[in-house]
Order: C-alpha cells, then structure tokens, then sequence
C-alpha cells in the first residue's frame, strides 16, 4: 500500500532512448529563472555600454572644440591624437559588445582624457563654468587693476 492507501503503480516498461525517470524535471524553472537573471544583466550591460558610448562621443566633440595650441601649452601630445584615440573608442563602444577586450581600452581611453588632458586645456585656454573663482573683473594677471591710482 501506498502512502495514500492505493497500490503503488507497477513501473511501466521503458521504451528504447527514454529514460526510466516519471519524476517532472524541476530544472525546466530552474533554466528559466537563469535566462531571466541573464537576460537582466545584458539589458544592465547593454544601457551601461550606450551611456559609455555617448560619453565617449561627447569627449570627442569637446576634443574637437578645443583650440591645437591649448594641446601644445598643455604638453598633452596633439589634437589630432586624440581626435583619433577617441574617435576609435567612440566606434568602438558603439560596435563591440563592451565586455571585450577593445572597447575596454576605448574606455581607458576616454577617462584619461577625462581626468588629465581636459582639466589642463581648460586651465591652459582658461575655459571653466560657473562664477570666477576669486577676484574681481578688474584683475589682471598680476594683482587688481586699480586704474593708475
């Protein structure tokens, strides 16, 4: 007797290339639930890459304003350079899936050009936002202009 007070079922007789196995297969959610956590992770991955992407297209138009000799003042190798560097990273972040190995580099790329060769053009050609930082209108490179008094 079975725990429902029934006779148990007599196995049924396996046919060729079938297993014997009746239990229902668990891992058929199991697989689902994993397609989901993917999928969720390539649309986080997918939005993170079009951010980078358009930062890196954004780096490149200010890379493009900026005026050759800010470059040269700033010793921070040519305009041209680095209209290339970010060029390539910009199309790189666009076209390759960015857990690969380029479009890594792009990113490197780009933040250098973040971090150390925007903040010395614009302290080099004097560009900045925002109110002055010190000082009044009237300075000049060596201290208030006080009109000849």
């Amino acid at each position: 007797m079975g725990p429902h007070g029934r006779q148990p079922a007599a196995p049924r007789p396996s046919m060729a290339g079938q297993s014997d196995h009746t239990a229902p297969d668990h891992t058929a959610g199991e697989r689902a639930e994993d397609g989901v956590l993917i999928y969720g992770f390539q649309s986080i991955l997918s939005w993170a890459q079009l951010a980078l992407g358009i930062y890196a297209a954004v780096m490149l138009i200010d890379a493009a304003v900026r005026r050759e000799d800010a470059y040269r003042a700033a010793s921070k190798q040519t305009k041209g350079m680095w209209l290339i560097f970010l060029a390539i990273a910009t199309a790189l972040l666009f076209i390759l899936p960015v857990m690969s190995f380029l479009p890594i580099i792009g990113v490197i790329a780009v933040i250098v050009y973040t971090v150390d060769v925007r903040p010395a053009l614009r302290a080099v050609s004097g560009g900045g936002r925002g109110p002055r930082r010190g000082g009044s209108s009237s300075d000049g490179p060596y201290g208030p202009f006080n009109g000849g008094r």
